[in-house]
């Protein structure tokens, strides 16, 4: 479970990453707020189609085989990210990056539900949610503190002579110390993550009941004597497997499309939040510390939320976090002189926002069986990428129509992505189908 928060904490920095570096970005490159949103959407877009094509890899090939090829490809995309000439080159590597981090949150998903109890899952899950504000922190506390405070010698990063030099200062150094935290990484996912037995018994592989024990030693359980009797039909779960069955149609497609909506809200905060605040007048690393702050409050909320879950289900916080959200972006939007009203503001945004991810989040570990629960939670993400995605690329078009200076206006616009959320949250028959899914997990669907 700490790795698994682990990991998305690195998906949560290298997601934001191209937010801390974006008032550099401009600056050196002198690019408009939408060409600029079109930067920051780079990565989303990948993380999109990453959710659905490694997600479903993590079901036919394994959770841990398909993190460590993620790691890999992050890991390359960060890195060539930091010695983009260009923006059509910048977003390119941005995209690569986003393949494997939408990948990565399939399969960390899918683990942290599989390593977890029933009764305790969705406490699990808010743990694991968390962690992508964490990481944005974290990132935030080295993007403020070091990594974008310029100094004149040269930074070492690496052991012994192995590493590699540059200067601080510069938005490529957040890209490039990226790189090297993905890719140190690598050797802890080969050495202390096993498979799960979930995924073994779902696929069923020649040896099935040896894997599923020595599994089972790696987390500290007792063997069994033998698995139940493979089902008729092979496990290999497909999207149109899911769309096409009338009880888990209605709960894919309303979790989907609703998670899509909020996101645009959502990343319309993270994304623009440093570039906002740096137009005001503010440096370089206290327009990036107001993204920390946001972080943090993403942080508190969806740890806070997860003992709502606890007590309420999921409908009722969830919708109550999407309203509260709303009315944050809108007093983020009425724009603030003081740099501790504006780190305020972004506070409050994520702490809601973010609680709302993580009712989403225990909505999709719920949603699936296991033999199809990274392929259908990659699906869900995949589509909700596409909310993810358009988000900076629609602020920065209205930011070039309306004019900078109309902040308010630009942030109730985007506010209607979170209020559709929570209409769609209110209308999925979320309880009726986690009935029929009892029903359903020891069969493939057909």
């Amino acid at each position: 479970m700490f790795l698994m928060i682990l990991l998305n904490a690195l998906d949560g920095f290298d997601v934001l990453s191209s937010a801390f570096a974006a008032p550099g970005i401009t600056m050196e490159w002198g690019i408009p707020r939408s060409e600029l949103g079109v930067v920051l959407s780079a990565e989303l877009v990948g993380m999109g189609f990453g959710s659905i094509i490694l997600g479903g890899m993590a079901d036919r090939y394994g959770r841990k085989s398909t993190m460590l090829l993620c790691l890999a490809v992050m890991t390359a995309g960060m890195w060539l990210a930091h010695a983009a000439t260009g923006v059509s080159e910048l977003t390119a590597w941005r995209f690569i990056t986003g393949l494997g981090i939408g990948g990565m949150l399939a399969a960390t998903n899918a683990v942290t539900a599989e390593s977890s109890s029933k009764a305790s899952r969705s406490i699990a899950m808010a743990l694991y949610v968390i962690g992508y504000p964490v990481g944005g922190v974290i990132g935030g506390f080295a993007a403020q503190g070091w990594l974008l405070v310029p100094d004149q010698a040269p930074y070492f990063l690496g052991i012994g002579s192995l590493g590699v030099s540059f200067e601080l200062g510069s938005w490529r150094s957040v890209f490039l110390f990226g790189a090297v935290v993905t890719a140190a990484m690598i050797p802890l996912v080969i050495l202390l993550v096993p498979e799960t037995p979930a995924y073994f018994l779902a696929r069923r592989p020649e040896g099935a009941l040896d894997k599923i024990n020595r599994s089972l030693k790696a987390f500290a359980k007792a063997p069994i004597a033998e698995i139940p009797t493979a089902p008729s039909k092979a496990n290999k779960p497909k999207v149109t497997d899911i769309l096409a069955n009338p009880r888990l149609r209605p709960v894919t497609l309303m979790l989907a499309f609703g998670y899509m909506f909020h996101t645009l809200t959502f990343y319309y905060i993270l994304k623009f939040a440093v570039q906002i605040v740096a137009d005001t007048g503010f440096s370089q690393p206290d327009a990036a510390s107001t993204l920390t702050y946001a972080n943090i409050g993403g942080a508190i909320g969806g740890g806070l939320f997860g003992l709502f879950l606890k007590k309420w289900d999921i409908k009722g916080p969830t919708i109550g976090a999407c309203v509260l959200g709303v009315i944050a972006v809108a007093w983020f939007g009425l724009g603030h002189g003081d740099l501790g009203e504006w780190r305020f503001a972004a506070f409050l945004t994520m702490f809601f926002l973010n609680a709302a991810i993580v009712g989403y989040y225990a909505a999709f570990a719920r949603g699936f069986p296991a033999y199809a629960r990274a392929t259908g939670t990659g699906f869900v993400l995949g589509v909700g990428r596409a909310g993810a995605a358009g988000s900076p690329i629609i602020a920065g078009y209205l930011f070039t129509v309306l004019g900078n200076e109309n902040l308010l206006t630009v942030s109730l616009i985007m506010c209607l992505g979170a209020i559709l959320g929570a209409v769609l949250v209110w209308l999925v028959p979320l309880r009726d189908a986690d009935a029929d899914l009892e029903a359903l997990a020891a069969q493939p669907i057909d």
